[in-house]
This record gives structure tokens, sequence and C-alpha cells, in this order.
């Protein structure tokens, strides 16, 4: 398969540079961009860093697109020569894994190859990529959009999954259709209050090859979502359903589980001039789906469920990160942003920005049955036990024309039973509940004119794990070009093994060209970003970054 893709690949490219070598001439339109991420690695015993065989980590990629008139074509090629530390070994190859065209008029729009995207909120299906986490299942095959009504939009598509440089051995069909009342109905196109409604269908074939447990060959999954606007106001609803789809995900490869699937997540936001509320709710059972049954880790998902918990940013914030559980979970979130008006008590000369965010996630209220579908849950029970727990606060606050400070407290428990962050050699978790408390300070310094010193202090404090942690970072920017930066995490509260992770960079940009190069450690951990993560191992070296857009 992965032969017969690279000869369609080649055979596209051979085509694709015929067309552009016509577009001077045709006045059509050229873009896209590079990226370079490389590493040379070093041992380092005090962290446990060993250098691979090849010594060094080689990622790249090249998007190029032309398009004139209605015509859209674009391919993307991409190297691991080796893949970095922390990428699947399976990305160690060369070659155009993403190509495409699309035709697109006032009504239609039809892609032909590897293409993107999403239904809903994206919990039956979910095409996406994220190079951080060496995260890409891009559909290949046929998509066709369809705009028959104002306010009316049609879609759907069939295809397999990208899986590294080959696909997945399951087939996708989907469709989707999303109506803008408003729009439609044109007594209500005046009406302040806006309705949108939407409804998705999508089923996976896969061959059966288990003669023992006669396994379903098609697995279908449906979704209704609505919208609801009206000043600033905003709900947003969606529900899942998914027909059984025995899975090792579920239970273990040789005890499959029958039971259905279905997720129910509610958004509502509120804001007006100095205040923003936020809140959302999100049930999950059993909806691990996947084009291919027996895949694992991240590979071939179907649907994506978000993380109902906020993304942080600050490095120690962020090093105990929520890994979405699609086996079962029940979970919210509350967010209240509110500015301190200038020339009050409080808001001082330029105001003041406060945010407090809470997240909670706790297993689901379940009870075990004899037969085949394992357990019954109470739909909205909350489980006994706590999964997940943060509670954090913000304060930002503009000094003066030079000073500006960001303050932030975060109380954090992170069940690593449940999560399995934090692993020993065996496989087996290494402590049960994490009670961390993490503080961060942020301030920045205007020296003149486009120059800015930034210093970014941290303390994560816990007795389990590691123990306690301190991080610094220094930052001077010369905007818009040059930037350098110094920081350090130390790990004074390990008893066992005191470490300093420390690291230096520099960077320049220059319109659409920027260059990275830095020089450090690399500590064992994981990396997520909305609840998809990847495992980062300890490493040690030199890096550089090159990033250019045309």
């Amino acid at each position: 398969m992965a032969t017969i893709k690279n000869l369609l690949g080649l055979g596209f490219v051979i085509l694709f540079s015929c067309s552009i070598s016509k577009a001077q001439n045709n006045e059509g339109q050229v873009h896209g961009n590079v990226q370079i991420d490389a590493q040379v690695y070093k041992t380092d015993s005090i962290i446990g860093a060993e250098v691979p065989p090849s010594r060094m980590g080689f990622n790249s990629y090249a998007n190029l697109n032309y398009t004139k008139g209605n015509f859209t074509a674009g391919l993307r090629y991409e190297g691991y020569m080796n893949a970095m530390l922390g990428y699947d070994e399976e990305y160690n190859d060369v070659g155009i894994p993403i190509r495409y065209i699309s035709y697109r008029s006032d009504e239609l729009e039809i892609t032909v190859g590897s293409f993107y995207d999403q239904f809903g909120n994206g919990l039956i299906f979910r095409s996406y990529e994220d190079k951080s986490l060496g995260y890409d299942n891009a559909m290949d095959g046929i998509k066709i959009k369809f705009n028959p009504y104002k306010g009316v939009y049609l879609k759907g598509f069939t295809g397999k999954q990208r899986k590294y440089f080959d696909l997945g051995p399951g087939i996708i069909r989907g469709i989707d259709g999303e109506f803008l009342i408003n729009d439609i109905f044109e007594s209500m196109s005046a009406l302040k209050s806006q309705v949108i409604l939407g409804g998705s269908f999508v089923s996976k074939y896969q061959k059966d090859e288990n003669p023992v447990y006669n396994l379903p060959e098609n697995v279908g999954a449906f979704s209704s979502r609505f919208t609801f606007i009206n000043g600033g106001f905003n709900l947003n609803g969606e529900y899942a359903y998914k027909y059984p789809d025995p899975h090792p995900d579920v239970i273990d490869q040789y005890n499959y589980n029958t039971k259905f699937g279905d997720v129910i997540l509610v958004n509502a936001t509120y804001s007006r001039k100095g205040l923003g509320v936020f809140l959302s709710v999100k049930r999950v059972d059993n909806m691990s789906y996947r084009s291919d049954r027996n895949a694992t880790l991240n590979n071939l998902n179907i649907n994506f469920i978000p993380s109902i918990t906020k993304n942080h940013t600050y490095a120690l914030a962020a090093m105990y990160p929520y890994v979405t559980q699609p086996n079962g979970e029940l979970g919210l979130q509350g967010e209240v942003i509110y500015n301190f008006k200038k020339e009050t008590f409080l808001g001082g000369k330029y105001g003041t920005n406060l945010t407090v965010n809470f997240s909670q996630v706790n297993s689901l209220k379940t009870t075990p049955t004899a037969n085949y579908e394992k357990y019954e849950s109470e739909y909205l029970a909350i489980g006994d036990e706590l999964y997940y727990r943060d509670l954090n606060v913000k304060v930002h606050k503009k000094i003066n024309n030079k000073w500006k400070v960001d303050l932030n407290y975060l109380n954090l428990k992170f069940n690593n039973n449940i999560l399995k962050l934090i692993l020993d050699e065996s496989g087996s978790s290494t402590f049960g509940m994490l009670d961390a408390n993490i503080l961060v300070a942020d301030v920045s310094y205007k020296i003149k004119s486009r120059q800015t010193l930034r210093l970014e202090l941290q303390g994560l404090f816990t007795e389990q794990d590691k123990g306690d942690w301190a991080s610094g970072l220094l930052e001077y920017t010369l905007a818009p070009k040059w930037f350098l930066a110094f920081s350090d995490q130390y790990n004074y509260g390990n008893e066992n093994d005191k470490v300093h992770y420390f690291n230096i960079a520099a960077g320049y940009k220059k319109k659409a060209n920027r260059i990275q190069i830095g020089y450090g450690r690399q500590r064992e951990g994981v990396v997520c970003i909305g609840g998809v993560c990847r495992n980062v191992p300890a490493s040690s070296g030199f890096n550089i970054s090159i990033t250019s857009s045309f």
C-alpha cells in the first residue's frame, strides 16, 4: 500500500509541477511554507538522556499550494531522517502523504485526495493535524460540500485515514448538515436571537477477521447539535451516540465490551463590557471510535473528545496535564473574567483584569453487569473517583507605561492511577493522587521602544511524585526581529536526584522567515494539547527550528 501511495504521490507531483510551470502565464497563484526542526543529541547521565543511533533527529515539512480561478491543488512533503525523539518511529520515512485537488463554485465544493474536516464539535468526526504532537489523521478520499439554499450547508465524504506514510484498513463514510434558521426563514432574519441546528452521521467499515467474536463490520455513530445566540449570550450543545464497537480500548483484547457509547457536551458563554462568564459540562461513556479496532495510542481516531480542563502554557502549570478518558468521565469547567474599571481602588490608573477558572472531572457512577455490556451507568450521577481538579486564579495588571504583571495561582489534584502520566519501568503508576500548589509571576519591563525584558518565576509545591520544583526564565525581545531567552527548571524537592533542566534559546525573524536555535535539557514527561498527548523522553543537546512562508 505504501509503495502504491508513493507512486501516486510521484505522479501527482509531476502533474502539479506542470501546472505550476504554466502559472506565470495563466495568472495562477503559488503559495506555501517550509518548516525544519532538528536536534543533535548528547549523552546526559544526570537526566537519563541517551543518544539514539543516528545521533540526530530531523523533521521537515513543506506545503505547496496552487490556485487558479475555481481550482486549487496542493501537496505536502514530509521527511523524518530520523524522527526526533518523542515522535513515533513509524514516521522514519520521506514522502508526500498529503496531496489534493479541489474545485469550488458558489454552491459546490469538491475535493479529491487528502483533506481535513470536522462535524460539529468533533464528537463523531474530526480530521486534523498537530505537528507538536506528531498527530495527523488526514482523510484520503473524496469530499463534497453543497450549499443548495441560503442558510443550508451540507457535506459528505468517504475515504480512509492516514497512518504514518500509509492508510488504515477501515473505510469511513460521513454526512453532515447545518441549518442557519434565521437565514432560511426571512421572517426571522431581523430577530436579535439566532438559532443554528445541525446533525451528522458517520459509519466505518472494517472486515472482521476474527472468527471467534463475530465483530460488527459496520459501526455507525450519529450526533445532533444546536447553537442559540442572543446578544452576549451563546449556548451550544451536542449529543452523540455510537453503536456497539468492541475494541481493546474498552476492556482487554480478550474480553470485548458490546456496550453502546455516547457523549454530551454543553457550552454556555455570556459577555458584556468588563465581564465574561464561561461554563462547560461534558459526559463521556465508551466513546473510543477508530477506523481500525486494533489501533492504539493516537492512531486512527475518527472522533475527538475535547478536554474540559484549562490548557496551561506555563511550564510547571502544564507539568500534569489532563488526558481525556474516552472510556468514561463526567466533568465541568467554569470561568469568570472581570475587569476592574480604571480609576477605582482595585482598578488603579489602567484597570485590573481578574480571571478565576475551575474544572473537575470524575468517574461515571457504574454498576457491573453479567452481560456483554459489562456495566450500566447512571446518566447524571457523579462517580466516587476524582480524576482531576484544577482551581486557578490569574491577575493581570498594567502598572504604568513600562511595567506589566501577571500573577497566577493554581491548586491541582491529579489522579495518576487513572491518568497514568507517570509510570515506572514496569509500566505501573508510581503514585496515586497528586496534590500540588503552583505559583507563577510573569513581569514585563519595557526598556524603550521595541525593547522588552520579561522575567518569569514559577514554583510547584507537592509531596508526591518528584516533589517541589522551581522555574525561572529571563527573556529579552527586540521587536520585531530578535529575542534571547535563558530558562531553568530545578527539581529541588527530589530527595534522590536534584536536577537542573537549563535551556538557552535565541531567535531571529524577518518578514515571513524565522530561525530559532537552542541548547539545553528536556525533562521526560508528557505533552498534551486539548486532551491529546504524547510522551517525550529525556533529551539533551542542540536544537534548531526554521520556518518560512511564501
